[in-house]
């Protein structure tokens, strides 16, 4: 099952509705999931080999979601 969410951008994102693949030749339309799912979404490759339970022990500041506080914003994919 590739996608849980209702959202229809999360949808469009991981290939599951419209034909985005179209746009982004020659890439297929399951793209982007096939990313999260072998490495993780930004936050779990920050934690992963980063973040607070790592040696380097970071906490993500800055570079935490913008409605967490921090700077990261990801803008539409369309």
């Amino acid at each position: 099952m590739k996608a849980k969410s209702e959202d229809p951008e999360v949808r469009r994102l991981l290939g599951v509705e419209d034909e985005m693949g179209k746009m982004t030749r020659p890439r297929r339309s399951d793209w982007a999931y096939n990313i999260v799912k072998q490495v993780g979404n930004y936050g779990e490759s920050f934690e992963r080999n980063v973040g607070q339970k790592t040696p380097l022990g970071l906490a993500r500041g800055l570079n935490e979601l913008w409605s967490k506080g921090g700077l990261q914003y990801a803008p539409p994919v369309r």
